[in-house]
């Protein structure tokens, strides 16, 4: 089994990603998804299950509903981050160093479960940013005969460039995610969208 990420600059293309990987076989158990929500765009379709998730109460209910893993989609927040909409292993893993009150724990849980699954570090803090600066992370804890495929459905050309990305970042003085920093504003997370909206 093997970790692989996406980082998407859209919400709609990181939804179909996931809906790709399900339908290739991965189990929405073994997916992850974490979209940042500074403009709350996910709070008109907020549900029952997601104001629980918000509150910290059953976090575990919400994370992989049963129709899918969006069906499971809850609202949180994350030091250094802000609001996020999410579902999966990786948002119960930050949703537990939330409700553990640990200082900076929910972005340990992040980058730590990133880390722990195999990401590189270096590339996670790169994935956390993303998140914080209005993007959206698609991670798939993959079975070896589906690498390949999951891959390419996490490579696609609507997913993010990390290594461009990250030079993109350091370009403006960027060392690595800062748990401790403020949130962006909405008007700052529309910058890296653009991107999106310029890319083919």
């Amino acid at each position: 089994m093997k970790t692989l990420t996406g980082l998407y600059d859209n919400y709609d293309d990181a939804a179909n990603a996931v809906g790709e990987l399900e339908a290739m076989g991965v189990p929405h158990s073994n997916i992850s998804i974490i979209a940042n929500n500074s403009n709350d765009w996910y709070d008109a379709d907020r549900s029952e299950a997601a104001e629980d998730a918000g509150t910290g109460a059953g976090i575990g209910a919400v994370v992989g509903g049963a129709g899918g893993l969006l069906t499971g989609l809850g609202v949180m927040a994350i030091p250094g981050v802000g609001p996020v909409v999410a579902a999966g292993w990786l948002a119960a893993t930050a949703a537990g160093a939330v409700a553990g009150a640990v200082a900076g724990g929910a972005v340990g849980g992040i980058i730590g479960g990133l880390t722990e699954s195999g990401v590189p570090e270096s590339d996670a803090h790169v994935y956390a940013e993303g998140v914080r600066r209005g993007g959206t992370l698609v991670t798939a804890k993959v079975d070896d005969e589906l690498i390949a495929s999951a891959e390419e459905i996490l490579g696609n050309s609507r997913s993010v460039d990390l290594a461009e990305r990250r030079r993109a970042y350091e370009a403006g003085g960027w060392t690595g995610f800062d748990p401790n920093a403020g949130e962006y504003m909405p008007d700052e997370t529309d910058r890296d969208s653009a991107r999106a909206i310029n890319r083919p």
